[in-house]
């Protein structure tokens, strides 16, 4: 069973920060958008608020995009 959450992610922001929204998530990241820091640290960010492990996370659609579509992958 999988989940998807849109992401509204907002780059080099004064602390890491998650909220819920109506239609999704914002999340503020402290790191910058340069070479995919910016979608390492939204995943870190993201398993521990959801808590589910990292490798769980996946990224479908939005790599270079503010908006992103994240899928969980749930297992057996």
């Amino acid at each position: 069973m999988n989940e998807i959450l849109q992401i509204r992610v907002m780059p080099r922001a004064k602390r890491n920060k998650v909220q819920i929204q109506s239609g999704g998530y914002r999340v503020y990241l402290t790191a910058p958008p340069v070479e995919g820091k910016a979608n390492k640290a939204l995943l870190e960010i993201l398993a521990e608020y959801l808590n589910v492990k990292r490798s769980r996370l996946e990224i479908i659609r939005g790599e270079r995009s503010m908006n992103k579509v994240i899928r969980i992958n749930k297992g057996r």
